[in-house]
């Protein structure tokens, strides 16, 4: 019979590195009273001895579990059928690579989200969290009085919490204006939801670039993010009656449903109307005709949100917000 090879201890460490116990348990566990030439000795014991800490044991010394959540307030089906929510989660991977952080990904689902999520950081689960596409600011108030560091991807609008996003309403009214300088006269929308910073802010980017050429909109009609609801309100806009020759939607889900009723009304993109969508999601490759679109780069937001994640849990006060640059991508659709 093989004998089961015994894992290095503590002890074996400090014997290899010819210090105490409790020196090595000192450089384990970050502390930085200790002789950088020793940090550097113990170091090596660890690296040569294979030796592994012990997670339970390092987490009631550092009062760290060594644990942060992506948490999202959304409904679990809304999060695996948009892939906003994958790129984000990827992105808070590599934020996290070079650590020992295990990175969770929470989906508080429907019923009462906010209520879940307060109970579950507020239950000493993780040391952190990155909060990515919630409605409304109540959830954000509630989360400001927790003591568990939160970054928000996406404007929390509550002043003095941490987030990162791009300018929404100047890269709508880009996405506007592209469909104004094209020829477009009578230009619609399909919002997304007008509880979301997001919602709002796109909204009013596509106000602003129709004022400023002096047009008025064609019809507006609000959605949710999801191609059903891009079909939904692109049948609403077509039974309203106003004939429109350009289309801004919210999202390249919804841009698919609403590409989808046009075509089966007859009309042609972008011969009738041009459409322009918001993600540049894979989404906008896989759409006839291709779509036309703005970046939202999930994945780079949530590596900036996870240096201001890194920053709070050292004890720092990590400059916000951050707001990243968003461009049009041109495609067959506009």
């Amino acid at each position: 019979m093989i004998a089961e090879r015994q894992l290095p201890t503590l002890e074996d460490v400090a014997k290899l590195a010819k210090v105490s116990r409790a020196t090595v348990s000192r450089v384990v566990n970050g502390a930085t009273l200790v002789a950088p030439e020793t940090v550097v000795q113990v170091q090596a014991a660890i690296s040569k001895l294979g030796y592994r800490p012990n997670r339970a044991a390092r987490a009631l010394v550092t009062r760290r579990t060594g644990v942060v959540a992506v948490m999202v307030p959304e409904a679990d089906d809304r999060v695996f059928t948009d892939p906003f929510f994958p790129q984000a989660y990827h992105g808070a991977l590599q934020g996290f690579s070079d650590s020992d952080v295990q990175v969770l990904l929470a989906i508080a689902g429907p019923g009462h989200p906010a209520e879940r999520m307060l109970r579950y950081l507020d239950s000493g689960h993780v040391d952190g969290a990155i909060v990515v596409s919630h409605h409304g600011p109540a959830l954000a108030r509630a989360l400001a009085e927790l003591s568990t560091p939160v970054v928000f991807v996406g404007d929390p609008e509550t002043p003095g919490l941490p987030y990162v996003d791009i300018d929404q309403e100047a890269a709508s009214r880009e996405a506007t204006q592209y469909l104004v300088d094209g020829g477009s006269k009578r230009i619609a929308t399909i919002t997304g939801p007008l509880d979301m910073a997001a919602g709002t802010n796109r909204l009013a980017g596509f106000r602003s670039a129709l004022a400023a050429a002096g047009l008025s909109p064609a019809g507006v009609e609000h959605g949710d993010f999801t191609t059903a609801g891009g079909r939904d309100a692109a049948a609403r806009l077509l039974a309203a009656g106003e004939r429109f020759d350009g289309l801004f939607v919210a999202n390249d889900l919804m841009a698919a449903g609403a590409l989808q009723v046009l075509a089966e009304a007859g009309l042609q993109i972008p011969e009738d109307v041009r459409v322009v969508g918001f993600d540049n999601s894979e989404v906008a490759m896989q759409t006839t005709p291709t779509l036309t679109t703005m970046t939202n780069p999930a994945s780079e937001l949530c590596r900036e949100a996870t240096k201001l994640l890194i920053e709070l849990l050292a004890g720092g006060r990590p400059a916000s917000p951050v707001i990243l640059a968003s461009h049009l991508i041109r495609r067959d659709s506009a």
